[in-house]
């Protein structure tokens, strides 16, 4: 909760560090995956707290674009950073991963929320324990 309060309501977010930082207390505690999602104004500010959208089991969460965007457009949200958690520690996306969020960025496009990035934390809290799907090139985000 201290790291959630020392966040100003509308922070911008700049950077996957951004997302981690945010996150990272909630997302090295947890022996399961969570997704949470990020929603943000027309200039990348957090609109709210993040958002945790499912919780799964040890080695995986499923989510489903209903579940992602419900609540960015009850918020008007302008974009969504999506961020997850590997328990194992590990931040590199997985095969699935992978997947969901090209299936994410797409439906983005139908209801014309960006995606802007998906970022994996694993579970240490070391500062390079997380990886950005946009840094590493391995989705396209439009």
């Amino acid at each position: 909760r201290l790291s959630e309060e020392s966040v100003p309501k509308k922070y911008a977010i700049k950077s996957p560090q951004d997302v981690y930082l945010i996150l990272k207390s909630r997302a090295c505690n947890v022996q399961r995956e969570v997704f949470w999602v990020l929603l943000l104004d027309a200039k990348n500010r957090l609109q709210n707290h993040p958002i945790e959208v499912t919780s799964g089991l040890l080695d995986a969460s499923l989510v489903h674009p209903r579940e992602v965007f419900r609540e960015a457009i009850r918020s008007a949200a302008a974009a969504v950073v999506l961020a997850h958690n590997h328990p194992s520690g590990d931040c590199e996306p997985s095969a699935e991963d992978i997947r969901i969020t090209r299936q994410l960025v797409q439906a983005g496009h139908v209801v014309d929320i960006r995606v802007l990035d998906h970022v994996v934390i694993g579970n240490s809290n070391d500062s390079a324990s997380f990886k950005s799907m946009r840094e590493s090139g391995c989705v396209a985000f439009a």
